[in-house]
């Protein structure tokens, strides 16, 4: 990717990731959302593993290898689409700061051998 491209897709790209990147500055932004969701929005699990096809101890078994982390991607949107919802998920530098703030430290890192 050219320079000038990759530049503008990172500025892009921060654009779009601000508001992740405040949630990425808690501890555990998203631990139980499904539940969380599920119970906020009233939805019994009953519903919620009718929509999907499943028993209701898979619901309850998914819900809970997302608080462990171990949640497929896939299971994810599948909930999220019985619950109406839509998933989402971004990648977000671990300080809080911009990809290209990041980058940049990479970049006069290399330059000056730091992290090598």
């Amino acid at each position: 990717m050219r320079e000038e491209q990759r530049l503008y897709a990172q500025r892009k790209l921060d654009k779009e990731l601000r508001f992740y990147r405040r949630a990425g500055k808690e501890k555990h932004p998203t631990q139980r959302l499904l539940r969380a969701v599920r119970q906020v929005l009233g939805v019994p699990v009953t519903e919620v593993a009718r929509k999907v096809g499943v028993n209701r101890s898979v619901i309850f078994r998914l819900e809970e290898s997302e608080a462990r982390q171990s949640i497929t991607l896939r299971s994810m949107t599948r909930i999220a689409q019985a619950l109406d919802c839509k998933m989402v998920y971004a990648l977000v530098p671990r300080d809080g700061g911009t990809l290209e703030e990041m980058a940049d430290r990479r970049k006069w890192g290399k330059y000056f051998g730091v992290g090598d």
